[in-house]
């Protein structure tokens, strides 16, 4: 899979950003792990989840990746719930 599979019909202005922002990280690893976790699961976060992916996606993308396949800890100001759910996400994405 290459590209969002997910409309952005339905949803509201500040989840259609970041479904396009997750689709759009320069770093086409990037665009397939946050891009495929936001197909699945931008309709139904919360407020503040939806906060916490905005906050997370101001790590730059070599930190960010390195931090979702497991070679290093993401900085403690970034560390959330959200970036959990989306290395589990990632995990089964990868099995699957």
């Amino acid at each position: 899979m290459t590209g969002s599979t997910r409309s952005s019909r339905g949803l509201d202005e500040r989840r259609k950003r970041l479904l396009f922002r997750c689709w759009r990280r320069g770093t086409r690893e990037l665009d397939l792990i946050l891009g495929r976790f936001a197909d699945a699961e931008i309709a139904d976060l919360s407020d503040d989840e939806l906060g916490q992916l905005e906050h997370l996606l101001e790590v730059p993308d070599p930190e960010f990746y390195a931090a979702v396949t497991g070679g290093r800890s993401l900085p403690a100001e970034y560390a959330n719930p959200l970036f959990e759910r989306i290395k589990s996400f990632r995990a089964a994405d990868k099995d699957a």
